[in-house]
């Protein structure tokens, strides 16, 4: 009988413990390295170049976790874009194999694996990075609205949970894009969704490190917020 073959997966870091990225489970977070986009306001920018990963990498990580079985509920595979690596179904199979319960954060630049992908899932945290008319210039790739909106499509007509999130910064957004998009995705059929503003430090583009005059403040978006709430289960500002 032929050996299994190797999972190689590029890890960037180990989350051991958090109760924020799994619902209601508590979970370790697997980072991968490697994005295809390029969003300015990104605070991982070391984590955008993709690389072959080490058959030892994901061996470490099946081991923290075999060691954490009954402790632990659940593994997300998060990035950087962890569905661009092609070992990622197979990590996923043997985190289930283990006995936890699996979730993803992506970007959804990557729709048909998303959703093979998916029959193993638990749980999807899908980024919407904005409108369909700017998505392109906020990430950074042209091309790939189409991709990104699938992805949207392929998770609204599935059965696994799921939320959509957006990363709201000055430059991108003002209070009234954010608005226009939250209600989009509420007449889409999402039903919990999470906003966050943007953090100024260590961005990729220079400029997003700098304070927008007349920007986007948590004041102003607890208070979209509070109005938006009844469109949603739940809606949630972070950061």
């Amino acid at each position: 009988m032929d050996a299994p073959r190797e999972i190689r997966l590029p890890v960037a870091g180990l989350t051991r413990l958090t109760t924020l990225d799994l619902p209601e489970r508590l979970a370790a977070v697997v980072f991968l390295q490697g994005c295809p986009l390029a969003c300015g306001y990104c605070h991982n920018p070391q984590m955008l170049a993709s690389r072959r990963g080490e058959a030892a990498e994901w061996a470490a990580v099946r081991d923290f976790l075999e060691a954490r079985r009954g402790l632990l509920e659940g593994v997300v595979f998060s990035g950087g874009e962890p569905v661009m690596h092609r070992d990622l179904p197979a990590a996923v199979d043997e985190a289930r194999a283990l006995g936890f319960a699996v979730g993803l954060h992506t970007s959804g630049a990557y729709p048909a694996r998303l959703a093979a992908l998916l029959p193993a899932l638990d749980w999807v945290g899908l980024d919407v990075k904005g409108e369909a008319s700017r998505v392109e210039a906020i990430v950074g790739r042209p091309g790939i609205a189409p991709r990104l909106a699938r992805s949207l499509e392929v998770m609204l007509e599935s059965d696994v949970a799921f939320e959509c999130r957006t990363t709201l910064h000055g430059r991108d957004f003002t209070l009234a894009d954010a608005e226009r998009l939250a209600l989009t995705l509420a007449e889409r059929g999402v039903r919990h969704y999470t906003l966050q503003l943007a953090r100024h430090d260590q961005c990729l583009d220079p400029r997003y490190a700098a304070p927008v005059p007349g920007g986007l403040t948590r004041a102003d978006l607890g208070a979209l917020v509070e109005r938006l709430a009844p469109r949603f289960e739940t809606l949630v500002l972070r950061g």
